[in-house]
């Protein structure tokens, strides 16, 4: 049992770790309670689906636009202060709603220019993040701290969502929004007190040519290549999000729809939990293809299956797979990428990782409504399989991957070692 639960060496060996993973968690709780309440008070307001699905449709833009120039601000800025001005940024968002809900005729305007400008900080902030804790953390300690993070992100996963459905329903709206207001100052106190990360020497400034030099990068390291489209294709082909409602019904389950919302992060959880024989995995590129192998045959099996607790045995499988793969994924990319380029690479990781589910949505959505939602659900995740598949064969460097003789990693290594003797 001790060699499955998750390896605490980074969060025992680096305070700043601790400040930065704790100010995460309590951010990520307040976040699921706008997360949950905007689509609510929309709903509310207008009663119309589609307002509440624009939302999505004007997070998209600024999530492209601030993920490519938030990587170049990470790289060439100070890293904690991106990541506290942006903090309270997120802040400023949370108390507008707050007025707005207290108003006796809330506007619905300012709902959608709060979800746009929250996109872009959030995108502006995250390349920071994902860039700032691998300066901070052994080398030896990064997949430890990749299953740590992952454990906080789906830890606020699983009891955000609930937590905010609660205020929301017996509190209202407006006490939800002062919560996440509050946990933004909270975080912002915490995040004050790491250790300046000021920008590499050799750091690019913020510019178009900066970003296409972060490109080329990425373009020109295969494995990292194949890290970045094996998740864009397992999220759009099998991400069953949007026909979850429906396929409820169609188990004659309703009462089910909640549960097959948690399963996913459920999963996740599970992996995080038991993550300590992550650290001792060394060939990230094939857990990364097997897993997403995995995560699409369980979806596939999800569409076929008639029993509904089948269902929601399978979709906790998949979303177990999908951390497996993100835990490499995220260890891949912090053992080999210099750091004078962390920032860029974390802006194309966001894109990676966010746009493939709000695009798999559409895609499921679609299959639904011209084929039928079991048929969207296993089609999806075949084709999620099969195009898995394809890929690892195209980008054998990826399977070839082994964190102990690649090159870029080991450079890293050497370069992290001889920085601190």
């Amino acid at each position: 049992m001790r060699a499955l639960l998750p390896d605490l060496a980074p969060w025992r060996a680096c305070r700043d770790f601790r400040r930065l993973w704790v100010s995460g968690l309590i951010s990520n709780f307040g976040s699921f309670l706008t997360f949950v309440a905007l689509p609510v008070q929309m709903k509310e307001l207008t009663g119309s689906a589609a307002a509440v699905g624009a939302i999505g449709a004007v997070e998209l833009v600024p999530l492209i636009v601030f993920g490519l120039y938030g990587g170049a601000l990470a790289d060439a800025l100070d890293k904690r202060r991106l990541i506290v001005w942006s903090e309270v940024g997120q802040g400023v968002l949370s108390a507008v709603l707050l007025v707005d809900a207290l108003l006796p005729r809330p506007a619905v305007w300012p709902l959608y220019v709060v979800a746009a400008l929250s996109s872009a900080l959030g995108a502006v902030q995250r390349p920071a993040l994902d860039s700032l804790w691998p300066r901070i953390v052994a080398h030896e300690h990064l997949p430890a701290a990749t299953a740590l993070n992952s454990l906080r992100w789906t830890a606020g996963g699983v009891a955000g969502p609930a937590l905010a459905g609660v205020i929301v329903a017996y509190a209202g709206l407006a006490p939800a929004y002062a919560a996440d207001l509050a946990t933004f100052v909270v975080s912002v106190a915490l995040v004050v007190r790491i250790a300046a990360q000021p920008a590499s020497h050799e750091a690019a400034k913020p510019s178009l040519r900066a970003i296409a030099e972060g490109a080329r990068y990425a373009w020109s390291r295969k494995e990292l290549l194949g890290t970045y489209v094996v998740d864009l294709a397992a999220m759009f082909l099998a991400m069953p999000l949007a026909v979850l409602p429906f396929l409820a019904d169609e188990l004659d389950a309703r009462w089910s729809l909640g549960l097959m919302y948690a399963t996913l992060p459920l999963g996740s959880l599970l992996v995080s939990l038991t993550s300590g024989w992550t650290s001792r995995v060394h060939r990230h590129g094939r857990m990364v293809v097997l897993a997403a192998l995995l995560w699409g045959l369980a979806v596939a099996a999800a569409g076929v299956v008639g029993d509904v607790w089948l269902v929601l045995l399978l979709l906790t499988v998949a979303g177990g797979c999908d951390m497996v793969s993100g835990i490499f994924r995220g260890a891949m990319w912090n053992q080999t990428i210099p750091d004078a380029l962390r920032g860029r690479l974390a802006g194309i990781e966001l894109l990676s990782y966010s746009v493939g589910p709000q695009l798999g949505q559409v895609r499921s959505g679609g299959v639904a409504a011209w084929w039928s939602v079991r048929a969207s659900v296993w089609s999806g995740g075949l084709l999620c399989a099969g195009a898995v598949a394809l890929l690892a064969v195209c980008l054998p460097g990826l399977t070839r991957y082994d964190a102990r003789t690649n090159e870029h990693a080991v450079r890293l290594r050497e370069e992290r070692a001889a920085a601190t003797v």
